[in-house]
């Protein structure tokens, strides 16, 4: 049986700018336009981030952009990205905040590229993706049972798995206060913040379907969406006491 192959991708180790300024070169229906759209953009990894970015921008979900990275390892190969989102009109910080983060091991580039020269790899290739929900500029020391009913033990189904969360912490951060003379003693208190961290880890498996048509990656998205928008919410609404919005984050 004949395969329409997408074009072949570059190999992992040549340099890629940031996806977000590749994002301009996706027309709204998803078609590539402009002439590095095959050579920049055609690649899985991307396709993978778009649906991903595009279902949470959907959702009306905050993007962080100062918390946005993309990354090549020069040694091992490995190509990461990490991005956050929080609930809109949450000031800075938010007081939820979604952490992800999708990595691309040399391996599956290994595979994808055997793939898309027609031969057949060992093992189709993977997205390792990695979640942390945030809760953070709390005020007093927040109950773990309260916010572990929220943090379920698994996500929904991400594609064919769901993630599975491998641990909470609960962070304690002392700010002293301020002072003109470093010599002084501080008058107040120091303030203390408090946060709550759940971290999942899982990966998306592809299919060889989802390989020929970038589409059909949309209801991974999407169901990832779903879990992180209804997951957030829930956090803000626990009953908890939170620090003000700090001014000098402010835009």
């Amino acid at each position: 049986m004949s395969r329409i192959r997408r074009a072949g991708p570059l190999p992992i180790g040549e340099a890629r700018p940031h996806v977000q300024a590749l994002r301009p070169l996706l027309s709204p229906g998803g078609a590539r336009t402009g002439s590095l759209a095959h050579a920049v953009l055609d690649h899985l990894l991307v396709d993978v981030i778009s649906a991903v970015q595009d279902s949470l921008d959907r959702a009306l979900l905050e993007r962080q952009a100062s918390e946005e990275r993309f990354q090549v390892d020069v040694f091992l190969g490995d190509v990461s990205f990490e991005t956050s989102y929080s609930l809109p009109g949450e000031g800075q910080p938010p007081r939820v905040r979604v952490d992800i983060s999708i990595d691309w091991p040399t391996w599956s580039q290994t595979a994808y590229r055997s793939w898309s020269i027609g031969e057949t790899p060992a093992e189709m290739p993977e997205a390792v993706l990695g979640v942390s929900m945030r809760i953070q500029r709390l005020a007093e020391r927040p109950s773990a049972e309260r916010v572990l009913s929220v943090l379920s033990p698994a996500s929904p189904p991400i594609g064919q798995d769901p993630l599975v969360r491998t641990a909470t912490t609960i962070e304690e951060v002392r700010a002293d206060p301020e002072t003109d003379d470093p010599s002084d003693e501080p008058s107040n208190e120091p303030s203390v913040h408090w946060a709550v961290e759940g971290s999942y880890e899982g990966a998306i498996r592809f299919d060889e379907a989802q390989l020929e048509d970038p589409g059909s990656l949309a209801p991974i998205a999407d169901a990832l969406t779903r879990w992180v928008a209804s997951t957030l919410v829930r956090l803000a609404d626990l009953p908890l006491t939170y620090h003000p919005p700090d001014p000098a984050d402010a835009p």
